[in-house]
């Protein structure tokens, strides 16, 4: 634990003590959690850097860039990080059957059950779409689910506005991603209409309607799946070995840039966070890209500017906190454990 952490947990000494909670990431692991009774405790703390985020950039480096049909992608290079290498994805845990996503006993639009029972921790990311319950939602922010972790509470937003029944109990992966104003809007904590905003917005710019005003509607139609493939072909991670994070632009517009602490697991969201990406190009089909220089730049610049960025500084209902900030217009949000940086993500 750095000396940045240990400084904010001082300051929260006595809140904590008062209230009862974990004084560290380890011990907010092992603490009760009452699902029926609410969310799990936020204890927030604001105004500083975070030392492990500035660590963690310092070993990244830009690789390579591509251009796709106005999309414009820089290969982050760095540090493979043997903690998160066993971490498993949100389709790897669900294929497997470790992974449970229910509506709560008393259905709430902002609110779902999780529970993890594998052996491994389930990173689940903030803007990955669930399909199922009483209306498919996306999720609120990125959570570290611990190994056998029990029932915990899971915050979402409603991305299908027309229907509320029970088409199955649970909720599966989708595939599917928050496309760049929607998460833009989840990361910002947004009220659950700009959501709803963000989800027409792309309906309509996609052609592609649905009965329920669903944001699945979109990646389901045929012509969408086929550009997404085209794409995948045009952007393929691997072209970069040793990524472990891009930065996507369309045309001078920054879309979505994410760091992970592995380049495997970087590369088995890559495909995920790419087909998101792609919607960007129906709202804006004849923006040229950023040249390469000039995109290696910009991301340049976004990370150092993250290195040294004030923030916050909150826990969740998994392993570890998050660390929010703002860099001017753009905002960015740092999943961090004892140890290493999970994931980040600016957009």
């Amino acid at each position: 634990m750095d000396a940045t952490r240990r400084k904010m947990l001082g300051v929260m000494g006595w809140g904590i003590a008062a209230m009862g909670l974990p004084g560290s990431a380890g011990a907010e692991e092992r603490r009760p959690f009452r699902v029926l009774g609410g969310e799990a405790p936020r204890v927030e703390v604001t105004g500083q850097p975070s030392d492990d985020l500035r660590r963690f950039l310092a070993e990244v480096k830009h690789g390579p860039a591509r251009a796709f049909k106005g999309l414009t992608v820089v290969w982050l290079l760095g540090r493979d990080h043997a903690a998160a290498r066993d971490i498993e994805t949100l389709e790897e845990a669900r294929g497997r059957g470790e992974l449970v996503i229910t509506e709560r006993e008393h259905a709430s639009v902002p609110d779902l059950i999780v529970e993890n029972r594998g052996p491994r921790n389930v990173l689940l990311l903030a803007g990955e779409v669930l399909l199922g319950g009483k209306q498919n939602r996306v999720l609120r922010e990125d959570v570290l689910l611990p190994a056998k972790s029990g029932a915990r509470a899971l915050g979402v937003y409603c991305v299908e506005a027309g229907r509320w029944n029970e088409g199955r109990k649970d909720f599966g992966a989708s595939g599917g991603f928050a496309a760049p104003a929607m998460r833009a809007q989840v990361m910002a904590k947004a009220e659950q209409r700009r959501v709803w905003e963000a989800v027409d917005l792309y309906t309509r710019a996609a052609a592609a309607p649905s009965p329920t005003a669903s944001y699945q509607a979109v990646h389901d139609k045929p012509e969408v799946k086929a550009l997404q493939k085209e794409a995948e072909g045009a952007l393929d991670g691997r072209s970069a070995p040793g990524s472990v994070g891009a930065g996507v632009f369309s045309g001078e517009t920054l879309v979505g840039l994410d760091l992970f602490a592995s380049a495997a697991l970087f590369a088995r969201l890559w495909p995920k966070l790419l087909r998101a990406h792609v919607l960007e190009t129906y709202r804006h089909p004849v923006l040229a890209p950023l040249t390469e220089s000039a995109a290696r730049g910009r991301v340049d610049e976004l990370l150092a500017q993250a290195a040294r960025a004030d923030g916050v500084l909150h826990g969740n209902a998994g392993i570890g906190q998050i660390f929010e900030f703002r860099l001017g217009g753009p905002r960015g949000a740092a999943l961090l454990t004892t140890d290493t940086v999970v994931h980040l993500a600016i957009l």
